[in-house]
């Protein structure tokens, strides 16, 4: 019996990762504690998991508490998947780091990476984080903690960094990927075998085989289709001019280079539409992601693509299993800094996490990874110093703010910016 804390359960993952963890056998009689602050919601998802279990007669055990400490002794994993502030994509603070980067020109899409909406994301999540690695270190040290929070590179930086906590940041960009790619070709996913590294949010498709032979020729063809260019016409476009296909949404990666967002007439040229903050939707992501309909869990276990579930039974049963994780660069990607946060791949067993030698990436490729570095190195380097200026400096590389906004106005966006969530910022006093 395992006992997997769940931080953020009231998220879009509680309920997700509890029906991966109860679909795996190895896992079915596991203890499952779920935390949140928001008590109403961490009802919600505890209720669910626990119908889930009767429905299903699981040996499991399910348990919640608003307080970690009362749940944290003796855990094997802890999955932190958290927005300190308010809600992570609606309302405030989530509000200012879209909107006061647009008063200077600065339209992003998501803003949960790098940009300005990433680099204050990082600074307010940080500390939090941080205590939450300090409470490991103090009631379960051996635990390994499974990061899904955005920033995923910083965080995953700043463990590390600042910790002694085995851990591995996890995203679900890859495997979405390969699954639309998989479609694309019109080849069924399971018989796709292939090697994606670089940096969380862009990460490169270095190698698409079917079958064992090469299928790369399948992508370009794709990319002629006027159905599947629409669906992803800014990877295309990168894919077209650097090489490779990158990893997450178009929507994200135009917002990571200055090539597409700048002004209106590129962003009707791709048909992006700007970012509005409005209400929390009333749809649960917990609920569509994991199967629920109207509250009451479906027939079958429906495991999602999510990792940490694998990466769970391959520690436990010590057959390894092999996904797409975010760790330090010690040599694993020749031409990226020794150091900084990389997306590589990895398998788990009962040894722990163990990263793969990718070698040297195309150098275009890390060429573009190197941008987006040399935000999260700077942003990371604000919160362990309380460097405010290393923070503007973070934002001012920034190559899509870069691109649009002169030095004054991002000094004064930047501030702007500081004032507004000046609250969540006083780990800097």
């Amino acid at each position: 019996m395992i006992k997997v804390v769940i931080i953020g359960a009231g998220s879009g993952f509680g309920g997700k990762l509890s029906v991966d963890i109860l679909s795996r056998e190895p896992l079915r009689d596991s203890v499952i504690a779920l935390c949140d602050i928001d008590a109403g919601r961490l009802a919600e998802v505890a209720g669910y998991v626990q119908r889930t279990i009767d429905r299903h007669s699981l040996p499991a055990k399910v348990i919640c508490d608003t307080d970690r400490m009362k749940l944290l002794p003796s855990a094997d994993f802890v999955v932190t998947s958290v927005a300190v502030g308010g809600r992570a994509y609606w309302g405030r603070p989530y509000a200012d780091d879209i909107q006061i980067p647009a008063k200077y020109g600065v339209d992003q899409w998501i803003g949960d990476t790098t940009g300005p909406g990433g680099v204050f994301r990082f600074l307010r999540t940080a500390p939090v984080q941080l205590q939450f690695c300090r409470d490991i270190e103090d009631f379960c040290p051996h635990a390994l903690l499974l990061n899904y929070t955005n920033p995923m590179a910083m965080l995953t930086w700043l463990h590390c960094a600042a910790s002694s906590v085995r851990n591995v940041g996890l995203c679900h960009s890859v495997q979405g990927t390969i699954r639309r790619l998989s479609e694309f070709a019109g080849l069924a996913q399971e018989e796709i075998s292939y090697l994606v590294a670089g940096v969380n949010h862009q990460s490169w498709v270095l190698e698409f085989r079917h079958k064992g032979k090469d299928a790369y020729h399948l992508i370009r063809k794709a990319m002629s289709d006027p159905e599947c260019y629409a669906r992803e016409n800014i990877r295309f476009e990168i894919m077209r001019h650097f090489g490779y296909f990158p990893t997450e949404s178009s929507g994200h990666n135009s917002e990571y280079l200055p090539y597409f967002r700048r002004t209106q007439k590129e962003r009707d040229k791709f048909h992006l539409r700007s970012r509005v903050v409005g209400e929390v939707p009333k749809e649960r992501e917990w609920e569509k992601d994991a199967g629920v309909d109207g509250g009451q869990p479906l027939g079958a276990l429906v495991r999602s693509h999510e990792f940490a579930s694998g990466i769970m039974e391959g520690v436990v049963t010590n057959r390894p299993f092999h996904f797409n994780g975010n760790v330090m660069n010690a040599g694993l990607i020749a031409n990226l800094p020794e150091g900084c946060c990389v997306e590589v791949p990895c398998y788990a067993d009962a040894g722990g996490i163990h990263a793969s030698h990718v070698g040297a990436l195309p150098a275009q490729c890390a060429g573009i990874n190197r941008m987006s570095i040399a935000v999260q190195e700077l942003a990371v380097k604000a919160f362990l110093n309380r460097d405010k200026e290393a923070a503007f400096h973070a934002v001012a590389m920034d190559p899509l703010t870069m691109s649009v906004a002169d030095l004054d106005d991002i000094r004064r966006m930047f501030d702007e910016m500081w004032e507004a969530q000046k609250h969540l910022l006083k780990h800097f006093e």
